[in-house]
């Protein structure tokens, strides 16, 4: 098993009651699971916390075989670097690197820069000619197959995508996630998805539901 989330607490300081209340859910390697929910449900904060990007009250998150809640920022930093990957609705590109820089850039942080898996990725995903163009010379989808890129060129274990066609025309968005889903696959990476979108969310393997900081 590769993520294992079990009976999650989280609450803000100063709200009224948990944004995640008693959550629980697994993912294994290779899988697409796809966490649908009215905007406040706590998704993106589910998301994150998936990700080792912030801490929480109760239960456990196992990540990988390390459970979250003995790391210190230094730890789950160690982990998000070898082991997980995030693409986010707005992009998030580097504006000052080129589109080879930029898929390249996780890669090298990572120590796992390989030159074949970058290229198969950037022919896969239509940016062999833009390899040396800048974030602000592209369209939204062809910005967001480059942040696609960019977090598999990696290799990660788990592919975080937060709303990632969001920002995306419809057709733009079902030939973007057509790509996610193919080099996802490929790659061996499980992938878990937030978005608002019932088609979006059949694409992949399994479907969960939050409502009121609670799985539905």
């Amino acid at each position: 098993m590769l993520l294992t989330i079990d009976t999650l607490q989280k609450t803000y300081p100063g709200a009224a009651r948990p944004v995640l209340d008693g959550v629980s859910l697994t993912l294994d390697a290779g899988q697409t699971l796809a966490l649908t929910g009215e905007s406040g449900s706590g998704k993106s904060t589910l998301l994150h916390l998936a990700g080792a990007l912030d801490g929480f009250d109760g239960g456990e998150i196992t990540l990988d075989g390390t459970a979250l809640s003995g790391l210190a920022d230094a730890g789950r930093a160690r982990l998000r670097r070898d082991c997980v990957a995030l693409v986010f609705q707005q992009f998030n590109l580097m504006p000052a690197l080129t589109v080879d820089q930029n898929l390249a850039f996780h890669a090298r942080l990572a120590g796992r820069a390989d030159r074949d898996w970058i290229a198969t990725i950037r022919t896969r995903l239509g940016l062999d000619d833009l390899g040396g163009r800048f974030p602000e010379a592209l369209s939204g989808g062809q910005q967001q197959r480059v942040a696609i890129g960019r977090a598999l060129a990696m290799r990660p274990r788990l592919l975080l995508a937060d709303e990632p066609t969001g920002n995306l025309d419809e057709a733009t968005g079902d030939e973007v996630l057509a790509l996610m889903l193919d080099l996802v696959a490929e790659s061996g990476a499980a992938l878990f998805l937030v978005t608002h979108s019932a088609a979006v969310a059949g694409r992949l393997d399994r479907r969960a539901h939050l409502s009121a900081g609670r799985l539905t």
